[in-house]
């Protein structure tokens, strides 16, 4: 029994003097556990330290939230001042009665672009791809809205009485961000059967002394296969767009009005029209294949047009202008306008007939005048670009410019203004005497035939021209160099002023 206890008491006790001590090889307990205390003394010196980091950082929690919201809030504020900017940018910059569009864009575009035709295709494209994201330029707050400037034309009432000249939108792909410009007639082309280039370039060069341009395009065109395309695509799209669907039938319909908006323009108040023309390689002399020429294209495109305009006049198409006598002028304007009564569409487009400042003598006038009643047509374009030159002398321009004008091609600008009103007059008088005696259309008195439509296109830049022309006798004032050197307001700058002209009166 003895035994057995001092076992135990042995197996109790260390089994040497290093299990009593520490060792050194071992960090101190404080070390190992630095939380630990061994006697209440121990914690007594450090005891206030955390209470105060803890004291510390509630006073410093209220100065960081305050320093969290403040940089919360000013980038709130930047977030806001850009999306003000933004926006009144986007208002400013889409308004075609912004400045910036007529002193900015327009001197800007000239210097980046020194030939007009890139500058041109530029303003094309650029629009066209403005218009896909909304971002293009349009007239806002409908200033059409009172009516102080609506017209009636073929049976429609026109919101307004200006229109857009073909050449600024050859093809066809950009009719709609011009009509969101103001204007309330928009003419495409011209086209041709057959895809042309037109002639060599450089074929188009500015008179920025006169704000004028000589241009030698020659119609170049895609065909009117092509813009036959894009403008059935046009009506598909508006059809999906407003609720009609996207099944073959739906063109149809919206082609016979059933979105009671006109079929060419789509757009209520407004019309299109699209110009139409001989291709460069066709004989001069044979009226039968000239008249195809023009018959192709209106099978083509009649269904898409409000208006189909008759080019015989364009000073750059070798022997065009030949056929503004009056026998194969007849029997071309009888061919289209044959063609444009076998449209399948319930309301048929009107057909218009361009004609050239230059044909201004007495018997030409009266010649053009007879076949446009012999003919059918239902009204007149009087005005195109001219071979003539300006009165001044070119002493008194730039020499460069004095080289410019030595130019081959059809010039445009305001000194055509005078001219062109003239021959408003003198058109105006002319046909609304009826058909002469001789004429197959005699049978009718004057009073029983509908009154011929005038346009007038020549040298307008201003609300004031834009008067004196309507007064002059024509239906609608229409615009094409007065908008590249005024820029894409200038439609609505000239509504304006026409607006102030008769508030005076």
């Amino acid at each position: 029994m003895i035994a057995f206890r001092a076992g135990l008491r042995a197996r109790s006790l260390p089994a040497s003097r290093w299990a009593q001590r520490p060792s050194a090889l071992l960090p101190k307990r404080s070390e190992r556990l630095p939380n630990t205390v061994r006697f209440v003394s121990e914690s007594a010196p450090n005891a206030s330290a955390p209470a105060a980091a803890a004291a510390e950082a509630v006073k410093e929690a209220p100065k960081e939230v305050a320093k969290r919201a403040t940089r919360k809030s000013r980038k709130g504020r930047y977030a806001t001042s850009l999306a003000l900017v933004l926006l009144v940018g986007y208002v400013y910059g889409t308004d075609t009665r912004a400045s910036i569009h007529r002193y900015a864009m327009v001197p800007l575009i000239r210097a980046v672009y020194p030939d007009a035709e890139d500058a041109h295709h530029f303003g094309v494209d650029i629009l066209k791809e403005l218009y896909q994201y909304g971002l293009h330029p349009r007239e806002r707050g409908n200033p059409d809205r009172n009516g102080d400037l609506s017209t009636e034309v073929f049976g429609h009432t026109l919101s307004n009485p200006i229109g857009i000249s073909a050449g600024l939108d050859k093809h066809g792909e950009i009719p709609d961000p011009l009509f969101d410009l103001g204007p309330a007639i928009v003419e495409i082309g011209g086209t041709t059967p057959l895809p042309q280039d037109g002639n060599p370039r450089p074929r188009v060069f500015r008179v920025p002394s006169q704000n004028g341009m000589i241009n030698r395009y020659g119609l170049n065109s895609k065909g009117a296969d092509n813009m036959a395309a894009i403008l059935k695509q046009r009506v598909r799209d508006f059809a999906y767009a407003t609720g009609f669907g996207d099944y073959e039938n739906v063109e149809q319909r919206i082609l016979n009005g059933e979105a009671n908006v006109p079929p060419g323009s789509l757009v209520p108040g407004k019309l299109l029209a699209v110009q139409v023309a001989k291709n460069k390689l066709t004989p001069d002399n044979d009226i039968d294949a000239i008249s195809r020429d023009y018959v192709y294209c209106v099978d083509r495109l009649a269904q898409y047009a409000d208006i189909l305009v008759v080019n015989v006049s364009s000073p750059n198409t070798p022997g065009l202008r030949d056929l503004q006598a009056t026998a194969p002028l007849t029997a071309i304007l009888t061919a289209v306008v044959g063609s444009a009564k076998n449209v399948e569409r319930k309301t048929k487009p009107h057909v218009m007939v361009k004609v050239s400042p230059d044909e201004d003598s007495d018997e030409q006038i009266s010649g053009i005048c007879e076949a446009v009643w012999n003919s059918g047509v239902d009204g007149v374009i009087v005005g195109n670009t001219t071979n003539r030159r300006p009165d001044p002398s070119q002493s008194t321009l730039p020499e460069k410019e004095q080289q410019t004008m030595k130019e081959t091609g059809g010039y445009s600008g305001p000194e055509l203004f005078d001219r062109s009103t003239a021959l408003v007059a003198r058109y105006r008088s002319l046909l609304d005497q009826g058909p002469s005696q001789a004429s197959d259309a005699a049978e009718q008195s004057p009073a029983e035939q509908p009154r011929k439509v005038l346009f007038v296109s020549g040298g307008i830049t201003n609300g004031q021209q834009a008067l004196a022309a309507l007064n002059a006798g024509a239906s609608v004032a229409m615009m094409y160099t007065g908008i590249t050197y005024g820029g894409i307001g200038t439609v609505t700058r000239v509504k304006q002023e026409m607006r102030e002209e008769l508030q005076k009166k």
